[in-house]
């Protein structure tokens, strides 16, 4: 864990590399200039979001954790007002959450080396379920019955770097697996296409000009140089907002 300038600098290479990486086929980059609608969107909350997997008490957790690895400022909401927990809440109740395409049989090595990859008997839901409930155990041992929510931030930030550094040890999981877990799909649901319920007013692609999900531009292929201004669009509405621009051009 490191300072929140940092941190937000590394989310946004990371969004940008997988970005460029999901989108190569679609986008011709050579094309495109950042767009010009990069304000940031309305704050807006998930508190009231309906949660499919997390009781309140799990979700509060992710709220406050969530929000201390992408922290809001004086521009951008952070990762909890931007959906991120409904994301992971989501995949959580998915057949991502179930394992289903994991090989989770034994052998299970936890200490086995990193290129190894994942190497524990739960499932993505049971590994939350089971490291969220021993976290709070743990919190509320070391901070007289406080939850993790109820913590200052630099509190929190110690507690997360004790799970990211396995300092902070749990009982039936290698808490830097968790921690590094969590740090993923903290990010996925930050740069995710809103359809998947992070990425909430696609604050994470217009903070680093990623025009989202558009496969049409055979209207501008041969324009080279022309500034890129359309604000970008999720899978969701893509073929409806195209149909009526094609509608608008045959009127």
């Amino acid at each position: 864990m490191t300072s929140e300038v940092s941190r937000r600098t590394l989310f946004k290479a990371a969004g940008l590399a997988a970005g460029i990486a999901g989108a190569a086929a679609v986008v011709p980059q050579p094309v495109l200039a950042q767009s010009s609608d990069v304000s940031a969107p309305p704050r807006s909350t998930e508190k009231d979001d309906v949660l499919f997997f997390f009781n309140e008490e799990e979700a509060a957790f992710l709220r406050a954790a969530v929000d201390r690895l992408i922290p809001p400022d004086d521009k951008w909401p952070g990762a909890a007002d931007a959906g991120v927990v409904t994301y992971i809440d989501r995949q959580l109740a998915s057949s991502y959450g179930a394992g289903a395409k994991m090989y989770l049989a034994g052998p299970w090595v936890p200490d086995a080396p990193a290129e190894q990859g994942y190497q524990l008997r739960f499932t993505p839901a049971e590994l939350y379920r089971v490291a969220l409930g021993e976290i709070a155990e743990a919190v509320a041992k070391t901070h007289d019955g406080k939850s993790f929510a109820e913590l200052s931030g630099d509190d929190m930030d110690q507690v997360l770097k004790g799970l990211e550094s396995g300092d902070l040890q749990l009982p039936s999981v290698p808490s830097p697996v968790f921690f590094e877990t969590l740090l993923a799909n903290t990010i996925e649901g930050w740069f995710a296409d809103p359809a998947y319920g992070g990425n909430r007013d696609m604050a994470g692609w217009r903070m680093i000009g990623f025009p989202g999900a558009y496969a049409q531009y055979i209207d501008v292929v041969e324009q080279h140089g022309l500034d890129y201004t359309r604000p970008p669009i999720s899978i969701a509405d893509a073929p409806a907002r195209h149909m009526h621009s094609s509608q608008q051009k045959q009127g």
